[in-house]
This record gives structure tokens, C-alpha cells and sequence, in this order.
């Protein structure tokens, strides 16, 4: 994946060059742009992963269900790592950016459709890796109205020069 925002994206709250990685070590980032979750999204989400759960795509079943409501799937809202990172970090000279995975992700609490989603960040490390750097960040996913975070994950992203 190359480094391509759509040009109508406001600036990220960071933006820096690939050299500058390492000095994000142990810094906050700071809180995302919020998105909405929509049942479309819920539904195309289940339709492109088989997943028809109805808590997920009933919502005249749901009303009666544990939460009252449909909620988005965990990996759903997972997926939204993708826009909600990039709305805090720019690196305007990387050459290729790579999403390398994943250490850790729970989904603490539900996300009820309608609501709207944020993401924190925390660098946790920044490694020299060869062509570039890798960074582990910690983010927590936060929905309005629910208490808790609803996913929180521990992602590794390389940035080649």
C-alpha cells in the first residue's frame, strides 16, 4: 500500500518526515476524527465476510436482544483502524507503507449502530528495521454513549523511505 490520501482529507494531527519516526516514541498521538456506523455498513460488512449474525442484521430481532439495538462486528470496527489512524499521522516522504499486523485486539464492548467511533494512539516503540522504521501503536477505540473502550488493538505499521 502506497502512501495515498484522498485529497480532500483534512491534514493528520501529526505530519512529519519518515526520519522523524523515532522521535514519536512513547508520544500520544492524540484522538481521531469520529465515524458513524451506519446498518448499511453492518450489512455489507456481514455480506463481504459471511457473517449474518442476527445481532449484527436484524434490528426488529435485536430490540429484544442483549444491547437493544444491532451492533457492528468486532472486526468491522477493527477496519476503521485504516482512516482513523491516518487522520492522526501523516508521513509525507515514506515510500511505501505497510500494514504488518497485529500483536493484540480485544473487543471490550459493543459498538451500537449509529454511533459514532474514535480512535486513540500511543506509540509504544519505534524500530529500525532495514529500508525504514516500524512502529508499534497502541489504539483504543471509543464509541459515544458506551463506557468502556470498544476495541482496543496493538498494531505494527512499517514506513520504508
Amino acid at each position: 500500500m502506497t502512501n495515498s490520501r484522498d485529497n480532500d482529507a483534512p491534514a493528520a494531527a501529526h505530519r512529519l518526515h519518515v526520519t522523524e519516526l523515532p522521535s514519536l516514541t512513547g508520544r500520544e498521538l492524540g484522538t481521531s476524527k469520529r465515524i458513524r456506523i451506519t446498518q448499511e455498513q453492518v450489512n455489507a460488512f456481514a455480506e463481504a465476510t459471511g457473517d449474518h449474525q442476527w445481532i449484527h442484521v436484524d434490528p426488529e430481532r435485536a430490540k429484544d436482544g442483549p444491547f437493544g439495538t444491532t451492533v457492528a462486528h468486532g472486526y468491522l470496527t477493527l477496519s476503521l483502524t485504516v482512516p482513523l489512524f491516518w487522520d492522526l499521522l501523516e508521513v509525507d516522504d515514506a515510500a511505501q507503507i505497510i500494514n504488518y499486523g497485529l500483536n493484540k485486539v480485544r473487543f471490550p464492548a459493543p459498538v451500537p449502530v449509529g454511533s459514532e467511533v474514535s480512535a486513540s494512539a500511543r506509540v509504544l516503540a519505534v524500530d529500525d528495521v532495514a529500508g525504514g522504521w516500524q512502529l508499534t501503536v497502541a489504539l483504543t477505540f471509543n464509541a459515544e454513549g458506551v463506557d468502556r473502550p470498544v476495541c482496543v488493538a496493538e498494531m505494527i505499521m512499517r514506513y520504508l523511505r
